[in-house]
């Protein structure tokens, strides 16, 4: 077999793989898709312009304060300003993505940059931090179902989101949050985790309570964020490797 099949070959294998990392994902956030779709549809969109919206901006928590601003006839400045407030986080996400993908096309780390989000990011950290390359190909397939789904589900919401039953009675919205949890717990080992987590979480309750969501959210990482930059890691032994 030629070197140029045997790469075709791990990187159809490395694809595979990233799709499967993703299911759960998928899984998770398809109510959030369908009650956007529906939301989006009883604040005056069409199914066009709720299926576009989640086609070009893919962010979740940001596409549904865009939609509560919008039936307000905000300013549209204010719109923008709110929806980068609340994918703020992504910032500090590309910045450390990018020390991971540097070895890609420049096209290829657009994409990256545009299909990322939390989970993606962490499970990408993830391998990275086991000594495993980020590659293209495992990415997008780690990356690519999650977009396809969030966009047709969106426009399926809108198009039956009279249908939708409860999902706080259901329970079905909390899917989500048990997965970020495990995501979580699987950095449980690294340096001043117990701390971050901790100044996160206390952060993200306190903003929630008084600022509202889904502000909280920015408020919370960047609270880990500014305890990990002012304690550097020798001064906690909290889940230190041995």
């Amino acid at each position: 077999m030629s070197a140029e099949a045997i790469s075709e070959s791990s990187a159809k294998s490395d694809f595979w793989d990233g799709v499967r990392l993703s299911m759960p994902v998928v899984v998770a956030s398809a109510p959030f898709a369908l009650l956007f779709g529906a939301i989006a549809v009883d604040n005056g969109f069409s199914v066009l312009e709720a299926f576009l919206m989640s086609a070009l901006i893919f962010g979740g928590a940001s596409q549904m304060v865009g939609i509560e601003l919008f039936g307000q006839h905000v300013a549209p400045w204010l719109i923008v300003l709110s929806i980068f407030a609340v994918n703020f986080r992504h910032v500090l996400y590309s910045a450390g993505l990018g020390r991971r993908i540097a070895h890609w096309p420049v096209v290829q780390q657009a994409l990256g940059f545009f299909i990322m989000t939390d989970p993606q990011y962490a499970v990408s950290e993830a391998r990275a931090q086991s000594g495993e390359t980020v590659g293209f190909a495992w990415y997008l397939g780690l990356g690519l179902p999650v977009y396809v789904f969030w966009v047709v589900e969106s426009a399926l919401g809108a198009v039956f989101g009279k249908l939708i039953p409860d999902t706080h009675a259901l329970g079905i919205d909390f899917l989500l949050p048990i997965y970020f949890l495990g995501l979580v717990m699987g950095f449980r080992k690294r340096p001043l985790w117990l701390p971050v987590v901790v100044a996160s979480a206390v952060a993200s309750t306190i903003a929630y309570k008084t600022v509202g969501s889904p502000w909280h959210v920015s408020i919370g990482a960047v609270a880990g964020v500014l305890l990990a930059v002012i304690l550097p890691p020798h001064h906690s032994g909290v889940g230190e490797r041995p």
